[in-house]
């Protein structure tokens, strides 16, 4: 039963109330009161904000988590802490319907809209959202004058988000702003707002279905943002046509969820089109343990943190998708994500088994928040392993460089080249046009280790093997061919900072510009395969050849046969990408 105005603490949430409490008492030692906003650490994705270094910041999101939190506890005593955060934080929207910012905040109190590079337009739908909330859930309660400022900080929001009405691809905006404007024009009395918000959701809904998936494909993050945002939306919305288009997408995205749940590591496979963690953070698993009501142990009780915007959504697995979650079979799931212009259409392969999944998408950036090749290994959470790849430049992910592989079950033939039309450590916002100055660059394999190391070591056939301890898993890495410019190129084993990795080194010396307009070579073949240690041999050859500007290899025979194709000399994007197609 979704949460009614003046009900404190719906049925729903009833299990969680402890824990909500606790969650808001944290928030209660944050209070700033000289700016009526929470001060919280500093931290940062490295784009948008300007500020590089800072020991704590009032960011306004938080402190709408606070505020609304506040308002769902209904404690007197709080009262009127809720109406001054909500106070303080509309005073910091911009209301110019004029302005390029209009509807929008900055992330911090310490800096203003005009400092910021970009501007996040995204904070119309986020703080929006939980505008709306308030209003949808405690409007009965606010003074007049503070209500007609919240109602108004609303319509600026929705406003925003018409105006920029971004496409059904980009998943979780796409559904957050159809829930902020929809749900804001039922609790505004607006007709437009909720009649776009009912269109967007349409469009949402045909654009998802004809799919089968989001572009956003099996990301733990966005993925658990679409999770509140449709739950939310089915639990907030009256208009009863609109919610059955939000519970076919949830009941797809809770299927996308369960499916890729590996029981045995308590971690979710790969590939991931979105990721900011490779192990689950606890706050993402606590999310999954509180979705599932508890009813099965993905984290101990002394881990366990509640989140407050989960409250009053009711959030929770499909009981038919439970199974998933407890049972380590094997599996093999395969998808088609929604073409794009810059991708063209990509594909998503995983297969797991109870003790190790590998996940890897055909063809994709290597940017830090993707995951294009990645497994998890162990019979338990507590001693389990992650191998993820990467293209470090610097030590940083070099969004220019490009992935295009294929893998059957734990095999895996994948190339690296690179574009000259994209991004250094960002695909958008630092673009660097295929020249870089680099003191290093290197193609890595990295493990992370939850508990025992993993044992790395260099075979005189040059390739490497890593093995698992407690797991009898292992894993072989093969360079199959690599040309760069005439140079030479290596692997060694690396430990660093309890990190392990696998390196093919491309370049580490001082620091010098790499100009990849003028390279006629500049692209690897790698051969991956995971398995049990006493059955992992050398495995077959890849066979590859270099032809007509172009290198492919092949693994195997007949229809398990594995087959990449990359350009040899750095091209545009779209050029690497059309490649994969053929």
């Amino acid at each position: 039963m979704a949460q009614a105005p003046g009900n404190p603490l719906a049925e729903y949430d009833q299990k969680w109330t402890g824990h909500f409490k606790q969650a808001l008492q944290k928030m209660h030692s944050r209070y700033n009161p000289d700016n009526r906003l929470l001060q919280c650490p500093f931290s940062s994705p490295g784009y948008h904000t300007t500020i590089k270094q800072a020991d704590f910041v009032h960011p306004f999101l938080q402190a709408m988590n606070y505020a609304l939190a506040l308002l769902d506890d209904q404690d007197p005593a709080y009262q009127q802490r809720a109406y001054d955060v909500l106070q303080a934080v509309i005073d910091k929207q911009d209301q110019n319907p004029e302005s390029a910012t209009y509807g929008i905040w900055s992330w911090f109190w310490e800096e203003p809209l005009e400092q910021m590079s970009p501007p996040d337009w995204n904070w119309a739908d986020f703080i929006g959202k939980r505008l709306m909330l308030v209003l949808a859930r405690h409007k009965t309660r606010l003074p007049a004058e503070l209500k007609r400022k919240v109602e108004d900080a609303l319509s600026h929001s929705c406003e925003a988000i018409i105006r920029r009405n971004v496409g059904p691809e980009y998943t979780n905006i796409a559904i957050m702003g159809t829930f902020v404007t929809l749900v804001g024009g039922e609790v505004l009395g607006n007709s437009r707002f909720k009649e776009y918000g009912v269109n967007r959701l349409q469009r949402v809904h045909g654009y998802t279905m004809k799919t089968g998936t989001f572009l956003e494909y099996n990301s733990p993050a966005y993925g658990s943002v679409c999770l509140i945002e449709l739950s939310g939306l089915v639990s907030h919305m009256q208009d009863k046509e609109a919610r059955k288009l939000a519970e076919e997408l949830l009941e797809l995205t809770w299927t996308m969820t369960a499916e890729h749940f590996h029981p045995s590591t308590m971690e979710w496979s790969g590939p991931h089109a979105r990721s900011y963690d490779t192990f689950l953070s606890s706050n993402r698993l606590s999310f999954l343990h509180m979705a599932l009501q508890g009813r099965l142990p993905l984290i101990p009780e002394e881990e366990f943190t509640y989140n407050t915007e989960w409250y009053g959504n009711e959030i929770h697995c499909p009981e038919h998708l439970l199974p998933f979650f407890g049972t380590g079979d094997t599996r093999e799931l395969q998808a088609q994500l929604p073409a794009t212009d810059e991708f063209g259409t990509r594909t998503a392969y995983t297969y797991m088994t109870p003790s190790w999944s590998m996940g890897s998408f055909n063809h994709g950036i290597m940017w830090n928040q993707t995951r294009n090749l990645l497994a998890f290994l162990g019979h338990s959470p507590r001693d389990s392993f992650y191998a993820r790849l990467r293209v470090l430049h610097d030590g940083y992910d070099y969004c220019s460089a490009i992935y295009a592989g294929q893998q059957r079950r734990g095999e895996a033939l994948f190339g690296i080249c690179f574009a000259l039309d994209g991004g250094d450590t960002h695909p958008n916002l630092n673009l660097c046009h295929g020249k870089i100055t680099a003191a290093d660059l290197r193609v890595r394999l990295e493990i992370g280790a939850k508990g025992q190391a993993p044992l790395i070591a260099i075979a005189e056939d040059g390739a490497a093997r890593a093995e698992f301890p407690g797991t009898g898993l292992a894993l072989r890495l093969e360079l199959a061919a690599a040309k760069w410019g005439g140079g030479a190129v290596r692997l060694e084993a690396v430990e660093e900072q309890g990190i392990w990795a696998i390196d093919a080194v491309l370049y580490s010396g001082e620091a010098e510009l790499i100009d990849f307009h003028a390279m006629e070579e500049a692209a690897f073949l790698f051969h991956l395969s995971l398995g049990e240690a006493d059955q992992l041999a050398g495995g077959p050859d890849v066979q590859w050849q270099q032809k007509e500007g172009d290198i492919s290899g092949v693994l195997g025979a007949g229809a398990d046969a594995l087959h990449v194709r990359i350009p040899v000399k750095p091209a545009d994007k779209q050029d690497i990408f059309r490649k994969q197609a053929l």
